[in-house]
């Protein structure tokens, strides 16, 4: 009696023999096809992409068609195999003398690449051409590179080279300039299931849909990944693979039930959050696992609220569709944002967390708390409010707005100049008097009447070096039409008035002179910038809204202080204009 012949595993039972049977690569097929037909075939490849996407079957099939030759006739370079040829076989199960693959992570130094190349000038014993498939070429050693170059760039006419690597980044760029790139991409995860449900058809086993989805989003867009996961289901559920099966195999959480979590977490239901991940832990859910599959869904419910229609729902149950698109009319961006921030941060902290359960638990009471703080428009409507009540402080008549409207927002948290005093305000012109004004300017130059007028011309001309030293070290004392005169503060540069003169000069067309009295002179334009600064803080503390705001979260601090846009008009009005520096705000 004959022993019973060995079982093959799904992913090498299953590998593609030719380019239709690629799936999710139909750009490279494409590019391929077009090449072989127009006989522009390249003498080397690199082939890239993740693990178990098909980088060597790819290569076997490209050295397939460089020798495929009919059983009767010639032949010539294909990839349409109408029919096995007579190296077909030999080559897709890896054993024909002319084809050699090499694993580069075990074969890394010169010895193993001066064989290639000394192998390389003797013509291929039965095949058309010698093809070298090297796997994970990037583990290849600097001095195995360097030797490879030369036979890379010029090889004989009979050779061939295809590259295959995960890490394409690792391959020096001298080595890719000299082959032609295929970048395989992830299988889309609608075409992964269609695949493992046609091979379930094939093999006569029965899979739930519903375990078909989870073991498309365990693979992560991996063929080989898939069928290995879908070949472990089987011997699992002997036979029939359901959802269960999957979960108990993988240690994944019911989806469902990740959406139950999610919404307990968004309710900051912190006890009923932290029992429901307990329960799962318990079914046998990996805790980085279930963190994974909220910061997930949190992803798809953020895109269905943004962008309706573009989220990506081929792995995503009926269930959650439904469930995740009623939660996205219901919950803020910001809330769903500030989630997905803490889930981001807290699947590292598991990974990492000597007891990953623990610091599960620890993430979901963030996002419970999280889910309880007001967003900081609600937190400063709230307040609003309390300040329009009857005893809260509302705002003093005159101060606009009518009776329930919200005051105007504290000071923003940007600290720009409001003013400098010594500039001017220049009502907005017409069109036609502006056009006039430029063409005077460009044959007159720039009129400076002022300290500020001299600064921000400065600052238009990109002259950084010049306005910075005449921020801090010049005290203007008087400004004419061709004079300056100025003091200088210690630490001013002894050249300085040479430059300003030299700068004006340049910058008008006309002779300027520059004195240096002894007189003190009005204050540094940072001096004056120093004192709006202390100013707009000392508005903004005693602000009743900010005040309420500090009150409400203990330890928070005004960092910096930005006037409102309206302050800035009336001192416009006033005859107080912006401080130069913030034309380029």
């Amino acid at each position: 009696m004959s022993a019973a012949p060995g079982y093959q595993v799904l992913a090498r039972k299953y590998r593609p023999s030719g380019f239709d049977d690629l799936i999710g690569q139909e750009a490279m097929v494409r590019t391929l096809k077009n090449a072989f037909r127009a006989g522009r075939i390249p003498h080397a490849w690199m082939l890239t992409g993740v693990r178990g996407i098909g980088k060597t079957t790819t290569a076997r099939i490209l050295a397939r068609g460089l020798n495929y030759q009919p059983k009767e006739g010639e032949g010539a370079p294909t990839v349409e195999f109408s029919e096995e040829g007579v190296h077909c076989r030999a080559i897709m199960e890896g054993r024909h003398p002319d084809v050699m693959e090499m694993d580069a992570a075990s074969h890394t130094g010169i010895d193993d690449i001066r064989d290639i190349i000394d192998s390389a000038r003797y013509a291929p014993t039965s095949a058309r051409y010698k093809v070298y498939i090297i796997d994970e070429v990037h583990m290849l050693s600097k001095a195995a590179f360097n030797g490879l170059l030369k036979t890379l760039e010029e090889p004989p006419p009979h050779v061939k080279f295809i590259f295959a690597t995960t890490e394409i980044r690792k391959v020096p760029v001298t080595v890719l300039s000299r082959c032609q790139r295929f970048d395989l991409k992830r299988v889309d995860a609608a075409e992964l299931i269609a695949h493992l449900n046609s091979i379930a058809g094939k093999e006569g086993f029965e899979v739930e849909a519903e375990a078909l989805r989870m073991v498309a989003r365990a693979a992560e867009g991996s063929v080989r990944d898939a069928l290995s996961i879908l070949d472990q289901a089987v011997a699992h559920g002997a036979g029939r693979v359901g959802a269960d099966t999957v979960h108990d195999m993988l240690g994944l959480a019911d989806r469902a039930r990740i959406v139950d979590l999610f919404e307990e977490v968004m309710k900051g239901d912190t006890a009923s959050a932290l029992a429901e991940l307990r329960l799962q832990h318990e079914r046998g859910a990996d805790p980085v696992t279930v963190l994974t599959d909220l910061a997930e869904f949190c992803h798809y419910v953020t895109v269905s609220k943004l962008a309706p229609g573009t989220a990506p729902s081929s792995a995503i149950s009926e269930t959650e569709r439904v469930r995740g698109e009623a939660l996205a009319g219901t919950l803020a961006v910001s809330v769903l944002s500030r989630a997905w921030q803490i889930l981001l941060k807290g699947i590292q902290e598991a990974q990492l967390a000597a007891h990953p359960e623990q610091a599960a638990d620890m993430v979901i009471v963030r996002l419970c708390h999280a889910a309880n703080l007001p967003t900081p428009e609600e937190a400063l409507k709230a307040l609003a409010d309390e300040q329009d009540r009857p005893g809260g402080g509302a705002r003093p008549a005159g101060s606009g707005g009518s009776g329930g409207s919200a005051p105007p927002p504290p000071p923003q948290a940007r600290l720009v100049q409001s003013g400098n005093g010594g500039a001017r305000t220049r009502p907005e012109p017409s069109p036609q008097t502006a056009a006039a004004a430029r063409a005077a300017e460009v044959q007159a130059g720039p009129r400076l009447q002022s300290f500020a007028d001299i600064v921000a011309e400065g600052r238009a001309r990109r002259d950084i070096r010049l306005v910075n030293a005449l921020e801090r070290f010049v005290r203007p004392v008087k400004v004419e039409d061709g004079r300056v005169e100025i003091a200088l503060d210690e630490g001013a540069l002894a050249d300085l008035p040479q430059r300003l003169s030299a700068a004006l000069s340049q910058w008008t067309g006309q002779r300027w002179v520059v004195i240096v009295s002894q007189a003190s002179g009005a204050q540094t334009l940072r001096e004056v910038k120093q004192a709006e600064d202390a100013r707009l803080m000392a508005e903004a503390e005693a602000d009743p809204i900010v005040q309420k705001v500090l009150e409400r979260f203990p330890g928070a601090e005004i960092v910096a202080v930005r006037s409102r846009p309206e302050d800035d008009d009336n001192d416009d009005e006033a005859g107080e204009a912006p401080d130069p520096s913030r034309e380029d705000e």
